[in-house]
């Protein structure tokens, strides 16, 4: 056999073991992401301790649920709290935005952490969305009304598993009480427990407050697949920035 011979068997064995490696590695991701995903599972289970949050003057649990399993008033109840908090974030695109945030929320890989108020908690704090939606109840078999929730998915991002937060939402009277830090905390817990290998999540450049929130109190940066990173003239025509915390050397490395 001649040399060129040679060089091209070993240079064909390579690319097949590199082909293997490829597949065996993708499939590993997949079965993370069904793994995580499976309908079966509440991530609360895992951590009892974050079922409750009793501080600064606010007293709320914790209950887990799904996009496809929503009733129809608890599907009004969050989509109003999205409204009242973001409308005026997104201004002239809330109509387009709206449609597709209203498609995410009911998607069976949809996953959420709903916020309940502890009952009589607050009763004589009834928030104004609260009174404009009094057709239907957010209680759910007579327990405290939902204050806000956390929407997210487990998915692949540049071929590395991550849990991407698609909603932190709070009813005005329950934040600025370290209830946003402490979802948030809960949630890199649940990635870290599903092989997830970052955090990632989007927010409008508008959005100050949330902007200052999750990358000076959370050590979140903006991701190498934000528009901005990848190029800036396309940064600057979009109205958002894609933001991640990554838990291992492979993900640091490319989101």
């Amino acid at each position: 056999m001649e040399a060129k011979e040679l060089v091209a068997n070993g240079s064909n064995r390579e690319k097949k073991m590199k082909r293997k490696e490829i597949l065996e590695k993708k499939k590993a991701i997949d079965e993370i992401i069904k793994a995580a995903s499976s309908s079966h599972r509440d991530h609360l289970d895992s951590f009892q301790p974050f079922r409750h949050y009793n501080r600064n003057g606010l007293s709320v649990y914790l209950e887990s649920g799904r996009g496809d399993k929503l009733s129809s008033p608890l599907k009004q109840h969050i989509q109003n709290l999205l409204k009242v908090n973001m409308e005026e974030m997104y201004g002239s695109e809330w109509r387009k935005e709206e449609k597709v945030k209203r498609r995410e929320m009911v998607a069976p890989e949809a996953r959420y952490i709903f916020v309940h108020e502890a009952p009589n908690e607050n009763a004589n704090h009834i928030s104004t969305m609260v009174e404009k939606e009094m057709s239907f109840s957010n209680s759910i078999d007579n327990r405290g009304p939902i204050v806000g929730f956390v929407q997210f998915r487990f998915t692949i991002e540049e071929e590395i598993p991550v849990l991407y937060v698609y909603e932190l939402q709070l009813e005005p009277h329950v934040q600025g009480k370290g209830l946003g830090k402490f979802l948030m905390q809960l949630i890199e817990l649940i990635a870290r427990k599903n092989r997830m290998g970052a955090v990632v999540l989007t927010v409008q450049k508008a959005n100050l407050l949330a902007l200052t929130f999750y990358m000076s109190k959370l050590g979140y940066s903006i991701s190498s697949i934000s528009p901005s990173r990848i190029d800036p003239l396309i940064g600057l025509e979009k109205n958002y920035e894609i933001l991640c915390k990554a838990f291992d050397n492979e993900a640091k490395a490319i989101l």
